[in-house]
C-alpha cells in the first residue's frame, strides 16, 4: 500500500450523459426549478416507484422538510424516529416545533426497533419516521400496521435508499410519503438533491402547493385559476434545472452503478468472512426479504478502542474509513429538543463501534487493499495483546 495510490471513502459517480442535459438546460434558457429537466426526473422516478406524486427537492432535508409541513406538525406534537440517523431526520420536525421521539434500533439492520415504536406512542405523536438504513429497509409492513391502527403519518427516511426493495416493493413507495437524498455521498447523486414522494392522492394538490412557496401556481398554469396567489404555508423547494440535468443522467443510471457497487459489496462480504469467523468484527445483516442497493459496507468491531484503532491503522495507509452517526439522543440538540422512550444501548453500542467502508462506483480491486490493512491491523492487535499477557 506504500506505493499505492490513497483509497477515499466516497468518489461521486459520473455515468455519462451529464454534460449533455447540462447542455440541453443551457440551450433551454430556462435554468429555474420546475422545467423539463426537472419533470423528466420526476416521471423517470414515478414510473420507477409506481406512485402517486414525485417531487424534486433541493435535497433530503428540504424532502424531511416537505413531508413535515404535509404531516401539518404542531407546536408539542410529537414524532417517533430513531436516534441513529442523521440530524434532518429530526430538524424537519424541530422546526415545526415538534419533538421527535427517539427509540432504540435494531441489532441486524440498526433499523428503527419496531416492536419498541407502539409503547413510545402517545396522545401528541402524530408521525413516525423510520429510516432505511445502508439502503436495507426498515421493517414497514409492521410500522405502517401500527401507523394505521394509531391513525399516524408514516414517512420513510429513504435517503440512502433509491433502487432498494423490501418483499419486492420499492423503497420510496413503502409508506404516505418517502423522502431520497441525491448527495454526492449517495448512489445517485446531483451534488445536492432530493425527491419526496407520495402515494396517497390526497396529498399530491397540497404538496404541489407547499413546494411552489404556498401558492396555487400549478392550478394557474393548469387553467383552473386566473391568477395565482398565496394560498398556504410552503417554502422554496425546487433545485434548479441544472441540478436537475445531472440527476436526470444518474437516474437512467440507477441499475447499473448499483451492479458495479453491488459486485464491491460482495467482494468485501466474502473477503472479510475469514476474520468475523475468527470473531473480530461482525460484517452486515441483511434480512432475506430487504433487497439493498449496496450504499454502505458497514462493519461492526468489539468496542470503540478496537473501532478508532482502525480507523486510525487504515488511515496512516491512505485508506479513509469514517464512524457513523453520533446518536441524536446524545447530542446537545438532541437533549433540547427530544425525549427518548425508553434506554437505547444497542444505538449507542452501534454508534461506538460501527465503521464504514470504502465503497463507490467504480472502486474495483481496491476492495482488497482495504481487506488487507484490515486484516494485518488485526494480525498486528493480536500480536500486541498476546504480548502483553506474557
Amino acid at each position: 500500500m506504500a506505493d499505492s495510490r490513497p483509497v477515499p471513502f466516497n468518489v461521486a459517480p459520473l455515468v455519462g450523459r451529464e454534460l449533455d442535459y447540462i447542455r440541453e438546460a443551457l440551450n433551454s434558457r430556462f435554468l429555474q426549478g420546475n422545467g423539463a429537466q426537472t419533470r423528466a426526473c420526476q416521471t423517470l422516478l414515478q414510473q420507477r416507484l409506481g406512485i402517486a406524486g414525485v417531487l424534486l427537492t433541493q435535497s433530503c432535508t428540504a424532502a424531511l422538510e416537505l413531508a413535515s409541513l404535509l404531516c401539518d406538525l404542531k407546536p408539542g406534537d410529537e414524532v417517533i424516529m430513531p436516534s441513529f440517523t442523521f440530524v434532518s431526520t429530526a430538524n424537519a420536525v424541530v422546526l415545526r416545533r415538534a419533538v421527535p421521539v427517539f427509540v432504540d434500533i435494531r441489532r441486524d439492520t440498526f433499523n428503527i426497533d419496531e416492536n419498541l415504536v407502539e409503547a413510545a406512542i402517545t396522545p401528541r405523536t402524530r408521525a413516525i419516521f423510520a429510516v432505511h438504513y445502508a439502503g436495507v429497509c426498515a421493517e414497514m409492513d409492521a410500522l405502517r400496521d401500527i401507523a394505521e391502527r394509531h391513525k399516524l403519518n408514516l414517512v420513510e427516511d429513504a435517503a440512502q435508499a433509491l433502487g432498494s426493495t423490501y418483499h419486492g416493493r420499492p423503497a420510496g413507495a413503502l409508506a404516505d410519503m418517502g423522502c431520497f437524498s441525491f448527495h454526492e455521498s449517495k448512489n445517485t447523486v446531483s451534488g445536492e438533491g432530493g425527491a419526496l414522494t407520495f402515494t396517497r392522492d390526497e396529498f399530491v394538490e397540497r404538496a404541489y402547493v407547499v413546494w411552489e412557496k404556498g401558492t396555487n401556481r400549478r392550478q394557474f398554469h393548469l387553467g383552473q385559476v386566473d391568477k395565482y396567489s398565496w394560498v398556504d404555508v410552503g417554502s422554496s423547494f425546487l433545485p434548479s434545472e441544472i441540478t436537475a440535468a445531472v440527476l436526470r443522467a444518474q437516474l437512467e443510471a440507477v441499475d447499473h452503478v448499483i451492479a458495479d457497487r453491488r459486485m464491491a459489496w460482495n467482494n468485501y462480504h466474502r473477503a472479510l468472512a475469514p476474520l468475523e469467523a475468527r470473531g473480530l468484527l461482525r460484517r452486515p445483516q441483511v434480512p432475506s426479504h430487504c433487497g439493498h442497493n449496496s450504499h454502505i459496507y458497514a462493519v461492526l468491531l468489539h468496542d470503540a478502542a478496537a473501532r478508532d484503532g482502525l480507523i486510525a491503522a487504515l488511515g496512516a495507509k491512505g485508506i479513509t474509513a469514517p464512524f457513523h452517526y453520533i446518536p441524536l439522543h446524545s447530542a446537545p440538540a438532541g437533549r433540547r429538543y427530544g425525549r427518548t422512550a425508553g434506554p437505547l444501548p444497542i444505538t449507542d453500542h452501534t454508534a461506538a463501534t460501527l465503521l464504514r467502508l470504502p465503497l463507490w462506483y467504480g472502486i474495483g480491486d481496491l476492495v482488497y487493499e482495504v481487506v488487507e490493512q484490515i486484516s494485518a491491523f488485526f494480525a498486528t492487535d493480536v500480536r500486541a495483546a498476546a504480548a502483553g499477557r506474557k
